[in-house]
């Protein structure tokens, strides 16, 4: 196991315009666990741009290892509760 930087972003993917717009973004270095393959817990409060959105768009989580050449190095909720994790979430006002 290695540790890891990760890059959360949360976008706006507006419908047929072609590019996301980062609401908010952050980074978190994670360090391996001693007692091997178990869940971390992370939990973060954001603030993010307020947005207007319409029918069709989304929005979209997404992570990336920035430091990192192991394709498995950060998995968010990789193995549940069989690790002691849970379902990523995003809670919004």
């Amino acid at each position: 196991m290695f540790p890891v930087d990760v890059r959360f972003e949360i976008l706006w993917r507006r419908a047929g315009a072609g590019e996301d717009v980062t609401i908010v973004m952050w980074d978190h270095h994670f360090e391996p666990l001693p007692q091997g393959f178990d869940a971390q817990a992370y939990e973060v409060t954001a603030r993010g741009q307020a947005i207007d959105q319409e029918p069709g768009d989304q929005l979209v989580f997404r992570y990336t290892g920035t430091n990192s050449t192991q394709p498995m190095a950060y998995v968010p909720n990789g193995d549940g509760a069989l690790a002691n994790g849970r379902i990523p979430y995003i809670v919004l006002p």
